[in-house]
Protein backbone atom coordinates (compact mmCIF):
# COMPACT_ATOMS: atom_id res chain seq x y z
CA UNK A 1 0.00 0.00 0.00
CA UNK A 2 1.30 3.55 -0.96
CA UNK A 3 0.11 6.73 0.11
CA UNK A 4 0.39 9.99 0.22
CA UNK A 5 -0.93 12.39 2.87
CA UNK A 6 -1.23 16.00 1.65
CA UNK A 7 -0.80 18.97 4.00
CA UNK A 8 -2.05 17.13 7.14
CA UNK A 9 -1.72 18.75 10.30
CA UNK A 10 0.20 16.34 12.71
CA UNK A 11 -1.18 16.33 16.15
CA UNK A 12 1.76 15.15 18.22
CA UNK A 13 2.40 16.83 21.65
CA UNK A 14 5.46 14.31 22.17
CA UNK A 15 7.55 15.61 19.16
CA UNK A 16 7.96 19.33 19.07
CA UNK A 17 9.26 19.63 15.79
CA UNK A 18 6.33 17.85 14.32
CA UNK A 19 3.39 19.17 16.57
CA UNK A 20 0.55 21.34 14.99
CA UNK A 21 3.06 21.43 12.01
CA UNK A 22 1.25 21.14 8.21
CA UNK A 23 3.55 18.61 6.58
CA UNK A 24 2.85 15.35 3.89
CA UNK A 25 3.48 12.00 5.15
CA UNK A 26 4.51 9.37 2.30
CA UNK A 27 3.94 5.57 3.26
CA UNK A 28 4.95 2.72 1.21
CA UNK A 29 3.79 -0.52 2.58
CA UNK A 30 3.01 -0.17 5.26
CA UNK A 31 5.84 2.28 7.10
CA UNK A 32 6.13 5.77 6.98
CA UNK A 33 8.67 7.05 4.30
CA UNK A 34 9.28 10.27 4.91
CA UNK A 35 7.66 12.88 6.30
CA UNK A 36 8.02 16.95 4.61
CA UNK A 37 7.00 19.88 4.22
CA UNK A 38 6.37 18.99 0.02
CA UNK A 39 6.79 15.72 -1.11
CA UNK A 40 6.59 15.26 -5.04
CA UNK A 41 4.29 11.67 -5.50
CA UNK A 42 5.61 9.33 -7.86
CA UNK A 43 3.23 7.53 -10.15
CA UNK A 44 1.80 4.68 -8.07
CA UNK A 45 1.35 6.73 -5.28
CA UNK A 46 -2.38 7.11 -3.82
CA UNK A 47 -2.69 10.58 -3.21
CA UNK A 48 -5.31 11.35 0.15
CA UNK A 49 -6.08 14.80 0.26
CA UNK A 50 -9.19 15.76 2.80
CA UNK A 51 -10.66 19.07 4.32
CA UNK A 52 -8.42 20.55 7.13
CA UNK A 53 -6.67 16.99 7.34
CA UNK A 54 -5.35 16.36 11.03
CA UNK A 55 -3.18 13.45 11.93
CA UNK A 56 -1.79 11.91 14.69
CA UNK A 57 -0.87 8.41 15.99
CA UNK A 58 -3.40 5.84 16.11
CA UNK A 59 -5.82 6.09 18.81
CA UNK A 60 -6.87 3.12 21.45
CA UNK A 61 -9.91 2.31 23.30
CA UNK A 62 -8.72 0.07 26.70
CA UNK A 63 -13.12 -1.61 26.89
CA UNK A 64 -14.65 -2.65 24.00
CA UNK A 65 -17.73 -5.14 23.66
CA UNK A 66 -18.53 -6.83 20.87
CA UNK A 67 -20.55 -10.00 20.43
CA UNK A 68 -18.94 -12.89 19.15
CA UNK A 69 -19.05 -15.71 20.29
CA UNK A 70 -22.33 -16.08 21.42
CA UNK A 71 -24.01 -12.89 20.72
CA UNK A 72 -23.79 -11.99 16.56
CA UNK A 73 -26.95 -10.46 16.13
CA UNK A 74 -25.30 -7.79 18.82
CA UNK A 75 -22.04 -7.28 16.80
CA UNK A 76 -19.87 -9.38 15.28
CA UNK A 77 -16.21 -9.22 15.41
CA UNK A 78 -15.06 -8.31 12.02
CA UNK A 79 -18.27 -5.31 11.78
CA UNK A 80 -17.37 -4.37 15.62
CA UNK A 81 -13.44 -3.76 14.32
CA UNK A 82 -14.87 -1.75 11.12
CA UNK A 83 -16.99 0.35 13.80
CA UNK A 84 -13.32 0.98 15.58
CA UNK A 85 -12.01 2.03 12.47
CA UNK A 86 -14.07 4.37 11.40
CA UNK A 87 -13.88 5.91 14.69
CA UNK A 88 -10.44 6.31 14.52
CA UNK A 89 -9.31 3.65 16.40
CA UNK A 90 -6.44 1.33 15.80
CA UNK A 91 -6.09 -1.05 18.85
CA UNK A 92 -8.77 -2.02 21.14
CA UNK A 93 -9.18 -3.93 23.93
CA UNK A 94 -12.08 -6.62 24.11
CA UNK A 95 -13.96 -7.50 27.08
CA UNK A 96 -14.47 -11.33 27.70
CA UNK A 97 -18.41 -11.04 27.63
CA UNK A 98 -19.21 -13.79 25.26
CA UNK A 99 -21.09 -17.19 25.26
CA UNK A 100 -19.04 -19.24 26.65
CA UNK A 101 -16.42 -16.60 28.05
CA UNK A 102 -12.53 -17.13 26.88
CA UNK A 103 -11.33 -18.72 30.22
CA UNK A 104 -8.73 -20.56 28.45
CA UNK A 105 -6.09 -20.32 26.11
CA UNK A 106 -7.62 -22.16 23.25
CA UNK A 107 -10.92 -19.07 23.43
CA UNK A 108 -7.91 -16.49 23.36
CA UNK A 109 -6.25 -18.00 20.33
CA UNK A 110 -9.69 -17.93 18.49
CA UNK A 111 -10.32 -15.00 19.41
CA UNK A 112 -6.74 -13.38 17.89
CA UNK A 113 -7.09 -15.24 14.55
CA UNK A 114 -10.75 -14.05 14.22
CA UNK A 115 -9.55 -10.72 14.45
CA UNK A 116 -5.79 -11.21 12.63
CA UNK A 117 -6.35 -9.88 8.92
CA UNK A 118 -8.70 -6.62 10.07
CA UNK A 119 -6.61 -3.19 10.10
CA UNK A 120 -7.80 -2.16 13.51
CA UNK A 121 -6.12 -4.75 15.71
CA UNK A 122 -7.44 -6.27 18.76
CA UNK A 123 -5.79 -7.50 22.09
CA UNK A 124 -8.31 -10.21 24.10
CA UNK A 125 -9.07 -10.16 27.66
CA UNK A 126 -9.31 -13.29 29.12
CA UNK A 127 -11.62 -14.13 32.40
CA UNK A 128 -10.23 -13.95 35.31
CA UNK A 129 -12.14 -16.86 36.95
CA UNK A 130 -13.53 -20.54 35.27
CA UNK A 131 -16.97 -18.84 33.48
CA UNK A 132 -16.63 -15.78 35.50
CA UNK A 133 -18.29 -17.42 38.31
CA UNK A 134 -15.95 -15.75 40.61
CA UNK A 135 -14.92 -18.86 42.72
CA UNK A 136 -11.81 -20.68 40.68
CA UNK A 137 -9.02 -18.75 39.14
CA UNK A 138 -9.00 -19.53 35.82
CA UNK A 139 -6.04 -20.19 33.73
CA UNK A 140 -4.83 -17.07 33.72
CA UNK A 141 -0.73 -18.13 32.79
CA UNK A 142 -1.98 -20.28 29.75
CA UNK A 143 -3.93 -16.98 28.32
CA UNK A 144 -1.21 -14.63 29.33
CA UNK A 145 0.91 -16.80 27.23
CA UNK A 146 -1.88 -17.00 24.63
CA UNK A 147 -2.07 -13.43 23.89
CA UNK A 148 -4.37 -12.30 26.61
CA UNK A 149 -3.14 -8.51 27.88
CA UNK A 150 -5.56 -9.07 30.98
CA UNK A 151 -7.90 -10.64 33.11
CA UNK A 152 -11.41 -9.49 33.82
CA UNK A 153 -14.99 -11.20 35.21
CA UNK A 154 -16.48 -8.53 32.83
CA UNK A 155 -18.34 -5.99 35.11
CA UNK A 156 -18.62 -8.23 37.88
CA UNK A 157 -17.41 -7.47 41.24
CA UNK A 158 -15.09 -9.88 43.02
CA UNK A 159 -16.71 -10.66 46.07
CA UNK A 160 -14.12 -13.24 47.43
CA UNK A 161 -11.70 -10.73 48.97
CA UNK A 162 -9.45 -13.74 49.09
CA UNK A 163 -9.97 -14.82 45.48
CA UNK A 164 -8.43 -11.17 44.64
CA UNK A 165 -5.39 -11.58 46.82
CA UNK A 166 -4.46 -14.64 45.33
CA UNK A 167 -5.13 -13.46 41.44
CA UNK A 168 -2.69 -10.51 42.46
CA UNK A 169 -0.22 -12.55 44.22
CA UNK A 170 -0.39 -15.44 41.86
CA UNK A 171 -0.25 -12.98 37.98
CA UNK A 172 2.46 -10.99 39.51
CA UNK A 173 5.18 -13.34 38.16
CA UNK A 174 4.47 -12.82 34.61
CA UNK A 175 2.93 -9.23 35.01
CA UNK A 176 -0.54 -9.94 34.68
CA UNK A 177 -3.23 -7.09 34.71
CA UNK A 178 -5.83 -8.08 37.10
CA UNK A 179 -9.29 -5.81 36.86
CA UNK A 180 -11.50 -5.79 39.82
CA UNK A 181 -14.78 -4.13 39.16
CA UNK A 182 -15.58 -1.53 41.43
CA UNK A 183 -19.44 -2.33 42.56
CA UNK A 184 -20.34 -4.29 45.55
CA UNK A 185 -22.89 -6.30 44.75
CA UNK A 186 -24.61 -5.81 48.32
CA UNK A 187 -24.52 -2.51 48.80
CA UNK A 188 -25.93 -1.87 45.31
CA UNK A 189 -28.63 -4.80 45.77
CA UNK A 190 -31.36 -4.09 43.39
CA UNK A 191 -30.08 -0.75 42.50
CA UNK A 192 -30.33 0.32 38.70
CA UNK A 193 -29.15 4.16 39.01
CA UNK A 194 -27.39 6.31 40.52
CA UNK A 195 -29.32 6.86 44.15
CA UNK A 196 -30.07 10.66 44.52
CA UNK A 197 -32.62 13.28 43.86
CA UNK A 198 -32.92 12.14 40.54
CA UNK A 199 -33.62 8.49 40.89
CA UNK A 200 -36.12 9.49 43.96
CA UNK A 201 -38.03 11.97 41.47
CA UNK A 202 -38.33 9.21 38.68
CA UNK A 203 -39.05 6.30 41.42
CA UNK A 204 -35.88 4.26 40.02
CA UNK A 205 -34.05 1.92 42.82
CA UNK A 206 -30.73 3.91 43.12
CA UNK A 207 -26.98 2.62 43.61
CA UNK A 208 -25.04 4.47 46.09
CA UNK A 209 -21.93 6.00 45.49
CA UNK A 210 -20.30 3.72 48.74
CA UNK A 211 -21.09 0.70 46.47
CA UNK A 212 -18.39 2.02 44.23
CA UNK A 213 -16.11 3.65 46.66
CA UNK A 214 -16.47 0.58 49.60
CA UNK A 215 -15.00 -1.81 46.85
CA UNK A 216 -12.44 0.13 45.36
CA UNK A 217 -10.72 0.62 49.26
CA UNK A 218 -10.59 -3.05 49.90
CA UNK A 219 -9.63 -3.97 46.80
CA UNK A 220 -6.34 -1.18 47.18
CA UNK A 221 -5.90 -2.30 50.52
CA UNK A 222 -5.30 -5.74 49.26
CA UNK A 223 -3.08 -4.88 46.48
CA UNK A 224 -0.56 -2.76 49.24
CA UNK A 225 -0.96 -6.10 50.72
CA UNK A 226 -0.01 -8.29 47.85
CA UNK A 227 1.79 -6.37 45.27
CA UNK A 228 0.95 -6.93 41.75
CA UNK A 229 -1.06 -5.23 38.89
CA UNK A 230 -4.42 -3.75 39.56
CA UNK A 231 -6.82 -2.11 37.10
CA UNK A 232 -10.30 -0.64 37.95
CA UNK A 233 -12.29 -0.15 35.44
CA UNK A 234 -14.93 2.42 34.64
CA UNK A 235 -15.15 4.66 38.22
CA UNK A 236 -17.58 6.99 38.12
CA UNK A 237 -17.70 8.90 41.26
CA UNK A 238 -15.34 11.66 43.21
CA UNK A 239 -14.65 9.34 46.44
CA UNK A 240 -12.92 7.13 43.46
CA UNK A 241 -10.95 9.42 41.78
CA UNK A 242 -9.99 10.61 45.52
CA UNK A 243 -8.66 7.00 46.68
CA UNK A 244 -7.30 6.01 43.61
CA UNK A 245 -4.95 9.27 43.31
CA UNK A 246 -4.10 8.86 47.04
CA UNK A 247 -2.89 4.82 46.06
CA UNK A 248 -0.66 6.30 43.27
CA UNK A 249 0.86 8.68 45.77
CA UNK A 250 1.70 5.56 47.71
CA UNK A 251 3.64 4.16 45.17
CA UNK A 252 0.65 1.54 44.94
CA UNK A 253 0.81 -0.23 40.93
CA UNK A 254 -2.86 0.72 40.31
CA UNK A 255 -4.64 2.19 36.81
CA UNK A 256 -7.77 3.49 36.05
CA UNK A 257 -10.19 4.67 33.54
CA UNK A 258 -13.41 6.22 33.23
CA UNK A 259 -16.18 5.52 30.66
CA UNK A 260 -16.61 8.73 28.08
CA UNK A 261 -20.73 8.76 28.69
CA UNK A 262 -19.70 9.10 32.57
CA UNK A 263 -17.88 12.40 31.59
CA UNK A 264 -20.95 13.59 29.39
CA UNK A 265 -24.06 13.06 30.97
CA UNK A 266 -25.30 13.14 34.65
CA UNK A 267 -27.64 11.54 36.10
CA UNK A 268 -30.35 14.32 34.98
CA UNK A 269 -31.09 12.62 31.99
CA UNK A 270 -33.31 10.17 33.38
CA UNK A 271 -36.79 11.95 33.46
CA UNK A 272 -36.87 10.74 29.59
CA UNK A 273 -36.59 7.13 30.83
CA UNK A 274 -34.60 6.74 28.36
CA UNK A 275 -33.17 3.11 28.42
CA UNK A 276 -30.15 4.28 26.19
CA UNK A 277 -28.78 5.72 29.51
CA UNK A 278 -28.84 2.71 31.72
CA UNK A 279 -24.91 1.51 31.85
CA UNK A 280 -23.04 0.14 34.53
CA UNK A 281 -21.22 1.96 36.77
CA UNK A 282 -24.52 4.61 36.09
CA UNK A 283 -24.48 7.95 35.20
CA UNK A 284 -23.67 9.96 38.56
CA UNK A 285 -24.29 13.31 39.99
CA UNK A 286 -23.06 16.09 38.44
CA UNK A 287 -20.78 16.95 40.85
CA UNK A 288 -19.49 13.45 40.12
CA UNK A 289 -19.12 14.34 36.72
CA UNK A 290 -17.09 17.54 37.60
CA UNK A 291 -14.43 15.60 39.88
CA UNK A 292 -14.25 12.82 36.98
CA UNK A 293 -13.42 15.55 34.56
CA UNK A 294 -10.89 17.06 37.28
CA UNK A 295 -9.54 13.69 37.94
CA UNK A 296 -8.57 13.20 33.99
CA UNK A 297 -6.86 16.36 33.91
CA UNK A 298 -5.02 15.83 37.12
CA UNK A 299 -3.85 12.57 35.93
CA UNK A 300 -5.74 10.59 38.34
CA UNK A 301 -7.48 8.98 35.86
CA UNK A 302 -5.12 7.13 33.47
CA UNK A 303 -7.62 6.15 30.38
CA UNK A 304 -10.93 7.49 28.64
CA UNK A 305 -12.72 4.57 26.78
CA UNK A 306 -15.85 4.26 25.09
CA UNK A 307 -17.00 1.43 26.97
CA UNK A 308 -18.75 0.39 23.71
CA UNK A 309 -21.70 -2.31 24.56
CA UNK A 310 -24.03 -3.52 21.96
CA UNK A 311 -27.38 -4.77 23.01
CA UNK A 312 -29.88 -6.22 20.74
CA UNK A 313 -33.21 -4.15 20.95
CA UNK A 314 -35.17 -7.01 22.03
CA UNK A 315 -33.06 -6.14 25.30
CA UNK A 316 -33.09 -2.67 25.27
CA UNK A 317 -36.67 -1.27 24.20
CA UNK A 318 -38.33 -2.29 27.15
CA UNK A 319 -39.17 -0.73 30.58
CA UNK A 320 -36.43 1.00 32.02
CA UNK A 321 -35.88 -1.62 35.17
CA UNK A 322 -36.14 -4.68 32.76
CA UNK A 323 -33.66 -3.34 29.89
CA UNK A 324 -30.05 -4.50 29.94
CA UNK A 325 -26.88 -2.49 31.05
CA UNK A 326 -24.89 -1.21 28.14
CA UNK A 327 -24.50 1.84 25.43
CA UNK A 328 -22.43 2.13 22.05
CA UNK A 329 -20.04 4.31 22.24
CA UNK A 330 -16.78 4.08 20.14
CA UNK A 331 -18.21 6.55 18.01
CA UNK A 332 -18.63 9.64 20.05
CA UNK A 333 -15.23 9.10 21.92
CA UNK A 334 -13.41 11.97 19.73
CA UNK A 335 -16.40 14.07 19.13
CA UNK A 336 -17.21 14.33 22.94
CA UNK A 337 -13.40 14.32 24.05
CA UNK A 338 -12.67 17.03 21.36
CA UNK A 339 -15.37 19.39 22.97
CA UNK A 340 -14.38 19.00 26.28
CA UNK A 341 -11.05 18.98 26.47
CA UNK A 342 -9.92 20.82 23.14
CA UNK A 343 -8.23 18.87 20.64
CA UNK A 344 -4.43 18.58 21.88
CA UNK A 345 -5.84 16.78 25.00
CA UNK A 346 -8.39 14.95 23.08
CA UNK A 347 -5.78 13.16 21.03
CA UNK A 348 -3.35 13.06 24.01
CA UNK A 349 -6.27 10.52 25.69
CA UNK A 350 -6.74 8.38 22.68
CA UNK A 351 -3.16 7.88 21.90
CA UNK A 352 -2.10 6.83 25.91
CA UNK A 353 -2.60 3.71 28.01
CA UNK A 354 -1.34 1.27 25.56
CA UNK A 355 1.85 0.39 27.54
CA UNK A 356 -0.28 -0.72 30.75
CA UNK A 357 -1.44 -3.38 28.82
CA UNK A 358 1.87 -4.67 27.46
CA UNK A 359 1.37 -3.63 23.93
CA UNK A 360 3.81 -1.47 21.75
CA UNK A 361 3.73 2.44 21.60
CA UNK A 362 2.98 4.03 18.52
CA UNK A 363 5.20 6.38 17.01
CA UNK A 364 4.68 8.85 14.15
CA UNK A 365 8.07 9.30 12.82
CA UNK A 366 10.13 8.55 9.90
CA UNK A 367 10.91 4.29 9.54
CA UNK A 368 7.83 3.55 11.98
CA UNK A 369 4.96 1.60 11.45
CA UNK A 370 1.78 3.50 9.82
CA UNK A 371 -0.02 3.28 12.47
CA UNK A 372 -2.19 6.50 12.41
CA UNK A 373 -5.72 8.22 12.51
CA UNK A 374 -7.21 10.81 10.06
CA UNK A 375 -9.66 13.53 11.30
CA UNK A 376 -11.36 17.02 10.94
CA UNK A 377 -11.48 18.68 14.47
CA UNK A 378 -13.33 21.65 13.61
CA UNK A 379 -16.70 20.47 11.50
CA UNK A 380 -19.69 19.46 13.09
CA UNK A 381 -22.47 17.26 13.01
CA UNK A 382 -25.74 15.99 14.74
CA UNK A 383 -25.20 11.87 15.30
CA UNK A 384 -28.16 10.00 14.30
CA UNK A 385 -28.72 6.16 13.54
CA UNK A 386 -28.49 6.35 9.95
CA UNK A 387 -24.82 7.83 11.09
CA UNK A 388 -23.77 4.88 13.00
CA UNK A 389 -22.05 1.57 11.98
CA UNK A 390 -22.74 -0.38 14.61
CA UNK A 391 -25.11 -3.34 14.40
CA UNK A 392 -26.90 -2.43 17.96
CA UNK A 393 -28.38 0.87 17.97
CA UNK A 394 -28.58 1.49 21.61
CA UNK A 395 -26.31 4.53 21.67
CA UNK A 396 -27.20 7.67 24.50
CA UNK A 397 -25.62 10.39 21.80
CA UNK A 398 -28.23 10.40 19.07
CA UNK A 399 -29.40 13.53 18.51
CA UNK A 400 -26.80 15.22 19.52
CA UNK A 401 -24.20 17.49 18.17
CA UNK A 402 -20.74 16.22 17.95
CA UNK A 403 -17.43 18.48 17.05
CA UNK A 404 -15.12 16.35 15.33
CA UNK A 405 -15.25 14.10 12.27
CA UNK A 406 -13.11 10.75 11.57
CA UNK A 407 -11.53 10.21 8.30
CA UNK A 408 -10.69 6.37 9.40
CA UNK A 409 -7.32 5.22 9.96
CA UNK A 410 -4.15 3.87 8.37
CA UNK A 411 -3.07 0.58 9.83
CA UNK A 412 -1.74 -2.90 9.31
CA UNK A 413 -0.65 -2.01 6.16
CA UNK A 414 -4.34 -0.92 4.92
CA UNK A 415 -6.33 2.14 4.42
CA UNK A 416 -10.36 2.64 6.08
CA UNK A 417 -11.66 6.10 5.17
Amino acid sequence: MNILLKSATIVDKTNSKLHLKKRDILINNGTIEEISPLITPAKNIKILSFNNLHVSAGWFDSSVSFGEPGYEERETINNGLMVAARSGFTDIILNPNTNPVPDHSGAIVFLKNASKDQPAKLYPLGALTVQSEGHDLAELYDMKNAGAVGFYDFKKSIANSNLLKIALQYSQDFKGLVYSFPMDKQIMSKGIVNEGISSTRVGLKGIPTLAEELQIARDLFILEYTGGYLHIPTISTAKAVRLISEAKRKGLNVSCSVAVHNLMFSDEVLDSFDSNYKVLPPLRARKDVTALIKGLKEGAIDFVTSDHIPIDIEEKRIEFDNAAYGAIGLENVFGSLNSLFGTETAVTLLTKGRERFGISPVNLKRGSLANLTLFDPESEYVYTKEKSYSTSKNSMFFGKKMKGTVYGIIANNQLIV
